[in-house]
């Protein structure tokens, strides 16, 4: 079933493959943030050490490691411009308050009705635009026709009666956002599985959502490749999800 979420709404050597070890560490630390929001959806954090800015870190493969399901010059784009513009809107309405500094990233998405009125569109808006891609990136990898496993394969099984099943929602979901967003799989506060959609850069984490999987349907994802053929797109997208990660995770934040 597919549900709407209303309002809530580099440097790389290009031929230089990081290291298992970098790519877990980074996985990691994603599957980590997942997390700890999940328990930050009540209140932001406090008392962390030092503000926490929104910081671009460079993709964990090759530019060109989703060829020919994602084109590189894409990869370039979307990554070292659009994440970054994100970033740099979310730093700057982030120091104007030093409470938002105090906060992760994820934390002032989740909270944002607790945010002083005059930041809200800013964190928003740029906030979930940073926070929607930290996570996106992490869970891209050529997947060679591999699919969902352990716990998240049996919990999609229960939900959508099998993986085709849970691939034509999905699918319909992307397809059908109008105009600029995202599409999700995401666990809600009683760790049931939904498929829904975000507009613009709305983050699910605002509706106390939490992300286990997402495709953004922006046109700056796919225009370059893919002109106005979205569903070619979202297609291919499913050769490119990282499906030892997006496991991992669920995992994790059902045992949070």
């Amino acid at each position: 079933m597919t549900r709407a979420v209303g309002s809530i709404k580099e440097t790389f050597v290009e031929n230089e493959l990081p290291s298992r070890t970098d790519r877990r560490e980074f996985l990691g630390s994603i599957v980590a943030g997942s997390v700890a929001a999940a328990t930050l959806l009540a209140k932001p954090a406090q008392g962390a050490d030092g503000p926490q800015l929104a910081k671009v870190e460079p993709l964990p493969y090759p530019y060109d490691a989703l060829e020919p399901y994602i084109d590189a010059e894409t990869m370039h784009l979307h990554h070292d411009k659009h994440y970054q513009s994100y970033a740099d809107g979310y730093n700057k309405a982030a120091q104007t308050q030093p409470s938002i500094l105090a906060a992760s990233p994820e934390a002032n998405v989740a909270n944002l009705a607790s945010l002083p009125e005059s930041v809200q569109t800013a964190i928003r808006n740029s906030g979930g635009g940073f926070v929607n891609h930290k996570f996106f990136w992490a869970l891209l990898k050529k997947n060679n026709g591999a699919g969902p496993k352990g716990e998240l394969a049996k919990a999609i099984d229960a939900k959508f009666g099998s993986f085709a099943g849970f691939q034509t929602e999905f699918t319909k979901a992307a397809a059908t956002v109008f105009g600029s967003g995202w599409a999700w799989l995401t666990l809600g506060p009683d760790n049931a599985l939904a498929i829904e959609q975000t507009h613009n850069q709305d983050s699910t984490l605002t509706a106390k959502h939490r992300p286990v999987l997402g495709i953004d349907v922006w046109e700056h994802a796919y225009y370059l490749k893919y002109q106005n053929r979205r569903p070619e797109y979202v297609a291919a997208f499913y050769n490119v999800i990282d499906w030892d990660s997006v496991s991992g995770r669920y995992a994790e934040l059902i045992k949070a």
